[in-house]
């Protein structure tokens, strides 16, 4: 079981350039064992921290992406048939808690409330995990920690995070970065020149302030990515835009127009 929680350590160091203190906050969390929660927009950069985390801090990080069909089962563990018979196979959740991983529960309230329940207990002094179908208590390893990650502006009403969760949690809240760390970053991350990744930041920047006028979202880091693999490929800045962020972001014609607009405006 050792070897399986092993293959959670990531191997290379992901890239990511801080915007303030995160680095140093989540440290300090860490060395308490805090559990954390990461709130900020879709695309802004909350995954990557977590990995880059996991990665200095030399820990396994087992990661979930949550969502309405997940049970407790598929957080915890069941019993499955195997060659010898019927067996317990433990869920990502009990691996990490065993092992001394680092839990991330990705978007956590897309999540049913009564899976998300289970963690209750590993949110306060108790730090243990019950596998009731087992009938075993899983006490967490002293280097176990978990962090969920939810986007507040994002969620309807019905799936927004219960206080009674959200008390349980020390919390880093993200956005999108500064233009210059967002445009070094969309440079390194898709191998496109500072002036390219500035463009297409300079568009992003446009777009956020139509968030909620038109705009469930704004365009994201990821988004610019995106657009920047495509335009280093040789792909038109138009259509590249066009592919990555204006039919992804919106249906709507005249809103997909303004947002054409905005490219034209940076890329001739």
């Amino acid at each position: 079981m050792s070897a399986s929680i092993n293959s959670y350590r990531l191997s290379a160091e992901p890239f990511y350039k801080p915007s303030g203190n995160e680095i140093a906050l989540y440290e300090q969390a860490y060395a308490h064992r805090m559990p954390m929660l990461l709130k900020g927009p879709t695309g802004c950069g909350k995954t990557r921290f977590i990995e880059y985390m996991a990665w200095k801090l030399d820990r396994p990080l087992v990661t979930l992406a949550c969502n309405e069909d997940m049970t407790a089962s598929d957080l915890v563990g069941r019993y499955l048939l195997d060659a010898d018979g019927t067996a317990w196979h433990d869920g990502p959740l009990t691996l990490a808690v065993r092992h001394g991983g680092i839990c991330y529960l990705d978007e956590v309230v897309e999540a049913r409330q009564d899976t998300t329940v289970v963690i209750h207990p590993l949110t306060d002094a108790r730090r243990m995990l019950a596998l009731d179908k087992k009938g075993e208590v899983v006490q967490a390893h002293p280097d176990f920690q978990l962090v969920v990650s939810y986007n507040p502006g994002y969620q309807s009403r019905s799936k927004d995070m219960k206080h009674s969760t959200r008390q349980r949690f020390a919390a880093l809240e993200f956005d999108y970065p500064e233009a210059g760390t967002e445009s070094a970053i969309v440079a390194q991350e898709a191998a496109v020149p500072l002036e390219t990744a500035r463009r297409l930041v300079s568009i992003a920047h446009r777009s956020r302030a139509l968030k909620h006028r038109g705009l469930d979202e704004g365009i994201s880091t990821r988004m610019l990515i995106y657009a920047g693999r495509l335009i280093g490929s040789g792909i038109s800045p138009r259509q590249s835009c066009e592919m990555t962020m204006t039919r992804a972001l919106t249906d709507d014609p005249d809103m997909a127009k303004a947002l054409q607009g905005f490219v034209e405006a940076h890329f001739d």
